[in-house]
């Protein structure tokens, strides 16, 4: 059931992407994906291009994928591991969901930051202020970590 589904959002994917994102399997295994989100316009991710690692469940679409980004990001809500703090990819998921929506929460998160509910508190504290210096700071990562 999880590769059908799996399968059927590939193609829809395909079919009509999410703005400044894609995505796909890594290889011939159809629950390891890759995807790719460009850094919002408007945002200090402007003009990156984050890599980020798919792995979806067994159970997919009942439990949310492990999603993570291989790409550094200087971010409250994404740890130096690449862990992502989203309410959709914990407590919120629901099997309605589906990757194009993820990737755009994810885009999202990028604009607009949450800094209530912080992976890293450092960051945060940074956000809320001295936004400038987070700006700064997150751009500077941008051009050395997610520009080639």
């Amino acid at each position: 059931m999880a590769s059908r589904r799996i399968l059927k959002e590939l193609v829809d994917l395909q079919r009509d992407p999410p703005a400044s994102c894609s995505a796909g399997p890594v290889g011939d295994d159809i629950f390891q994906w890759q995807a790719h989100i460009m850094g919002p316009i408007d945002s200090p991710y402007t003009g990156g291009l984050f890599l980020v690692s798919i792995s979806f469940p067994q159970d997919y679409p009942f439990k949310p994928p492990r999603v993570q980004f291989q790409t550094k990001v200087y971010h409250p809500n994404i740890s130096s591991s690449g862990n992502i703090c989203l309410d959709i990819l914990k407590g919120s998921w629901s099997p309605a969901l589906t990757i194009a929506k993820v990737l755009l929460s994810i885009s999202s998160l990028l604009t607009d930051p949450n800094p209530d509910d912080p992976l890293v508190p450092e960051i945060a504290h940074i956000y809320k202020t001295q936004r400038a210096t987070y700006d700064e700071r997150a751009k500077a990562w941008t051009s050395k970590f997610a520009m080639k």
